[in-house]
């Protein structure tokens, strides 16, 4: 019998849509990212909590999706701490996601885990890690970078959270973490504003009852953030090499879509900035 239950608001729920598409793709017979973790913590939540993960429906599309972001901000992540081995991890919105245990960092690198006191409550309980410090706190509130070390290198990371804050606090919150930051990087999943906006009528995400609409087009945009980015590389994952795992029809479609950038950009693409 389910002895705990969990207590999330909708946008924090959607920490397990991609927690279980992870799960998925970590079961299929071509996994892209390969995350056997995230189907073992999915499992103990069930377990635990009665939660059923198959109410969330997810299609083939948003499986592989997921595990292929997840995958290249890995490898961003992976580049960024080989060369700044005493560098400064942020994972914004954290969630349940794995990222610390797939990256396997360096004893020198610093790993923060930012996400809601409710999420990071999870994180105890699901995915203890001595090696990861937790900071609970809705990201849009101002102070909390206070938390973080100054005086290094810093990779942040935004896998998924740029749609869900509300008004400009995105790019508030870069300003901040820039500000208090003395070098670093940052990688976060683009979204256009028609993408944003297209989110809140997927059936996942409209069963939530989440109104997602932040996003924008040019990927200089964040240039003029005040916040001393530059971009690095814009990734238009329809073109990726790991399309060729993705499950028919997904495939055929992504590889039509690649065709066209202006397309490929409504799609998933990995923005890395230097500042």
């Amino acid at each position: 019998m389910p002895s705990r239950q969990l207590s999330l608001s909708p946008v924090q729920e959607t920490l397990l849509l991609t927690l279980y598409a992870r799960a998925l793709d970590s079961t299929a017979p071509n996994p892209i990212l390969g995350d056997p973790l995230a189907a073992a913590v999915a499992d103990r939540i069930a377990e635990d909590t009665g939660y059923d993960f198959a109410k969330l429906k997810l299609k083939p599309s948003l499986v592989a999706g997921t595990a292929l972001r997840a995958g290249k901000l890995d490898h961003v992540i992976h580049q960024f701490i080989t060369t700044h081995p005493d560098a400064v991890v942020v994972d914004l919105g954290c969630g349940l996601d794995t990222r610390l245990a797939r990256c396997a960092p360096p004893a020198g690198v610093g790993w923060y885990d930012v996400d809601f006191p409710e999420v990071t409550d999870l994180r105890r309980r699901y995915l203890p890690d001595d090696r990861s410090h937790l900071v609970a706190t809705d990201v849009t509130e101002p102070h909390w970078a206070r938390a973080l070390p100054h005086d290094r290198p810093a990779m942040i990371v935004a896998d998924g959270l740029l749609p869900f804050l509300p008004g400009d606090s995105f790019q508030t919150m870069i300003r901040q973490l820039t500000a208090r930051l003395p070098t670093g990087e940052l990688a976060l999943n683009g979204y256009t504003r028609f993408a944003a906006w297209a989110m809140k009528y997927h059936p996942t995400i409209k069963a939530l009852g989440i109104d997602a609409a932040q996003g924008f087009d040019d990927p200089h945009e964040p240039e003029h953030w005040n916040a001393g980015l530059t971009l690095v590389a814009e990734q238009l994952l329809t073109r990726a090499p790991e399309v060729a795992a993705f499950p028919q029809p997904v495939r055929a479609l992504t590889r039509l879509m690649a065709r066209s950038t202006a397309m490929s950009r409504q799609g998933t693409r990995i923005l890395h900035y230097r500042f």
